[in-house]
């Protein structure tokens, strides 16, 4: 037998076990399993039919089994020589996990000989109870999903609001979003309970437009623009969030600066003002309402056509989101020289509205 041969009859080089809490989770791990991942044949299916000596009254082992590669765009050079690897990835419930153990310990590893009738028994019946707790479980999980979407309470924490988000972020994301996915939730949080906008129905219209690129533009500064951008008096409240969260940390917020760059600070920001007021303006007659639209889609509708123009808009815009958002704060001259290019913007805007 060659070595190629004994490679071809290993049916995995290498594996693993998720334990889920949640049973229900199965279906968000078999999205992330496909597109993580080469599906090499169709995943199994526990449980499967079998004939064993003792009737069973219950199924037995719940579970997904998938066999799987490495993607190629994914792996450097030196790592492609793992890419022919099959791996398999056993998707059970925490509960089935610890079941299937003690039962494949006694059933398939008997250590003192094949198990009785009454031992059968025993495991049939903590199976039952297995599939009673996931059965429970998922009960839970659906109970949890339905509170957390309910429109009229408040989020008590930004822990409970990050699990909202989580919810209605799912759907737009390939991966689950991590910490840096999410970005600074508690400024959000800080935000909404100063706004009154502090339950899911409140919040609902300014996560609609939520997009899939979070390593560009976390969850958090996504929903805070849609709120600033819907009453450019936020900004303020804003600014004074931003302020205590740093004071609390230990931090010194971006207004303790200097003089000089206190008031670049806030003509750049009534420029912006000025101009947001002004391109929102011009969609009033929209069907989708101008204040809950994202400002890079009134941009992009806007009909601004020089390309400069719009190259400037794109240039202010990240220096707008780098202040607001505590990223980096410009120097001086950078946010003066800004405002100065926004208020012609501004002007040229409110020029062509007149003429249409």
């Amino acid at each position: 037998m060659s070595v190629e041969d004994i490679y071809r009859d290993i049916v995995d080089l290498a594996g693993t076990r998720l334990a889920l809490y949640f049973p229900a989770d199965r279906l968000e791990v078999e999205r992330l399993v496909r597109s993580s991942f080469e599906i090499l044949e169709t995943p199994r299916v526990f449980p499967e039919a079998s004939s064993p000596t003792y009737k069973k009254r219950f199924s037995g082992y719940w579970a997904t089994h998938y066999r799987v590669r490495l993607l190629e765009a994914e792996l450097s050079e030196t790592e492609k020589r793992y890419l022919e690897a099959r791996i398999e990835i056993q998707v059970a419930s925490v509960l089935m996990h610890a079941w299937s153990e003690v039962e494949h310990d006694l059933v398939y590893k008997p250590a003192e000989g094949v198990l009785s009738d009454e031992e059968y028994a025993i495991l049939d019946e903590l199976n039952g109870l297995v599939i009673a707790g996931e059965i429970a479980l998922e009960r839970l999980q659906k109970a949890i999903e339905a509170r957390v979407a309910e429109k009229g309470r408040k989020f008590t924490s930004h822990f409970d609001l990050a699990g909202y988000l989580l919810e209605v972020a799912r759907p737009l994301l390939s991966t689950s979003p991590d910490e840096a996915a999410l970005g600074r939730i508690d400024l959000l949080y800080s935000l909404l309970e100063r706004l009154s906008i502090d339950t899911p129905g409140k919040l609902a219209p300014y996560v609609k437009n939520l997009h899939a690129d979070t390593e560009r533009r976390p969850i958090a500064d996504q929903v805070i623009d849609q709120i600033l951008g819907a009453d450019p008096l936020r900004y303020n409240i804003y600014s004074e969030v931003r302020a205590a969260r740093a004071s609390e940390e230990g931090g010194t917020p971006a207004r303790h600066g200097s003089p000089e760059l206190q008031q670049s600070m806030g003509r750049f920001l009534d420029s912006w003002i000025r101009f947001e007021k002004t391109l929102r303006s011009r969609f009033k007659g929209e069907s989708r309402r101008p204040k809950q639209q994202p400002l890079i889609s009134l941009i992009r509708a806007s009909e601004i056509e020089d390309p400069a123009q719009r190259f400037d808009i794109e240039r202010i815009r990240s220096i707008r989101n780098n202040l607001v958002h505590g990223i980096e704060t410009p120097d001086s001259d950078t946010l003066t020289s800004a405002a100065a290019r926004l208020d012609q913007i501004t002007a040229e805007l409110k020029k062509r509205g007149r003429q249409s």
